[in-house]
């Protein structure tokens, strides 16, 4: 079975070998401009993070919408990471119109990811299983905020360096599901026995072993103006997020203190224009923060969050010196919208729905989540025709980038770093929409909290199909 990677501290980079750099301009040399926008709700506006939302109360530091944008000479492609929890569909196709109408970037070229922190405003809207919606005021306000940081770091493009590198800082994460000891694994929601639990008790003498991988690699993508001063970078990492927030708290999570940090060691914070970092979430569904193997020791709110954040920030700003700079990458852009089926809810599932929705809500049961699943699954029995599931590659230079619309599991993320054509490769999550959990097919035999109905909104082979879709546009693009 596979192992969860518990290692020392690991760095290594991957430098991209490239044309030195000249500082010479000519109509192929990259340009690169970077900008942020304020996409934090209003307090009172519900947090989506738990099984039941809750007001906002307090907001601890605010969120953003963190944009790039690259041009070399012919084509121009825009990333863009949110602190959201998750979009709806709807929101990433109105803020790509919104983006092609003021400054004509193709819809195709706009990647919008969200960081999947559970301390935020929502913005994916009506409750349901539709990949079209009517927008919200806030969906509109983060779609409208999301354009004008595009627009503003178009404003600033500027010639500019990039160099890719990766660190392994595989000591934040964890493997969340595991093989427990026979007869340990609690019921279902459902009334049935999974073979593996999700988030076991902390030291726990029941542990066998975690059912999957981690991804311990950081991958950026740095941009400098020529032998100068640092203008973005563009890091993914495969942890779910840290939490430990206060109580009604809007946050970014470590997402937001990860950027904070890697700006403050740049020495400059009163540069003009200011440097940009950008944390995305790369493939994490089964990944979280706690090791299972000991009891977490209680920490004040936001503790646990720093300590991540700013060692994630200190080794990738330890790594910018050792880069290899070049004034040159080739991008391009490949988006389609797959034909994916949803959850299907057999005549077995709808009449434990009913049945739970007879028994009705038993108040002094608050851990009770069964009437919860049931209204889910109740939703997903009256989804929309078809998902219009989004999926993208962006290519800059010999990266590739993959995107998945869904919390996906690691190896799926493993897997198209391993058979991408591009030399450096890595996934984002959380992409152009919300579709739930991505377990790959062997894990639905396994059970557990990602593969539930309600949980997971997809047919089973969606792993599958997304990969190989990520991998053909790959193809394409490499030629």
């Amino acid at each position: 079975m596979l192992r969860a990677i518990f290692a020392m501290p690991v760095i290594f980079l991957s430098f991209w070998p490239c044309q030195a750099a000249t500082g010479q301009s000519d109509n192929s040399a990259l340009r690169a401009g970077a900008a942020t926008s304020n996409i934090t709700p209003e307090l009172g506006m519900e947090i989506v993070g738990g099984f039941v939302p809750y007001p906002a109360t307090h907001t601890h530091d605010e969120l953003h919408a963190r944009c790039l944008v690259l041009n070399d000479g012919k084509t121009t492609i825009a990333l863009v990471v949110c602190d959201l929890l998750g979009m709806h569909r709807s929101v990433s196709v109105e803020a790509r119109r919104l983006i092609q109408e003021a400054i004509g970037i193709s819809p195709n070229n706009v990647l919008i990811s969200c960081t999947h922190t559970h301390s935020a405003g929502t913005a994916l809207g009506e409750r349901g299983y539709s990949s079209d919606q009517v927008l919200t005021e806030y969906q509109r306000f983060v779609a409208r905020r999301i354009a004008d940081g595009v627009r503003r770091a178009n404003n600033l493009l500027r010639p500019a360096e990039i160099a890719f590198g990766t660190v392994d800082i595989p000591e934040h994460l964890f493997n969340r599901r595991w093989l427990m000891k026979e007869g340990t694994v609690p019921v279902n929601p459902f009334g049935k026995i999974d073979k593996v639990k999700m988030n076991p008790a902390s030291g726990s003498s029941d542990l066998i072993e975690p059912v999957g991988p981690i991804d311990p690699t950081v991958s950026m993508i740095a941009l400098r103006e020529p032998l100068g001063r640092m203008i973005s970078v563009f890091s993914a990492y495969s942890l779910h997020y840290v939490g430990g927030v206060g109580d009604g708290h809007l946050s970014a999570d470590y997402f937001g203190m990860y950027c904070e940090a890697l700006k403050r060691l740049q020495g400059k914070v009163s540069d003009d224009p200011p440097f940009v970092a950008i944390m995305a979430n790369g493939t994490s569904g089964d990944i979280n923060n706690i090791n299972f193997r000991q009891a977490r020791p209680r920490q004040a709110p936001y503790e646990q969050m720093r300590t991540v954040a700013e060692d994630i920030a200190a080794k990738v700003n330890e790594a910018f010196g050792r880069l290899n700079w070049s004034n040159h990458a080739e991008l391009g852009a490949s988006y389609r919208e797959l034909p994916l089926e949803w959850r299907k809810v057999d005549e077995s599932l709808m009449a434990w729905v009913q049945s739970t929705e007879a028994k009705g809500v038993d108040v002094n049961k608050k851990s009770d989540t069964a009437p919860i699943y049931a209204a889910r699954i109740r939703r997903l029995a009256m989804a929309s025709p078809e998902t219009k599931a989004p999926v993208q590659v962006l290519r800059i230079g010999n990266i590739g980038i993959g995107t998945s619309p869904c919390e996906t599991f690691a190896e799926t993320g493993l897997e198209f770093k391993k058979r991408s054509p591009f030399k450096n490769s890595f996934v984002v999550e959380l992409a152009h929409g919300y579709y739930g959990y991505l377990p790959t097919p062997r894990h639905f035999e396994l059970g557990g909290y990602e593969t539930w109905p309600g949980t997971n909104y997809l047919e089973p082979t969606a792993s599958d199909k997304i990969l190989a879709a990520l991998l053909e546009m790959s193809h394409q693009l490499a030629q």
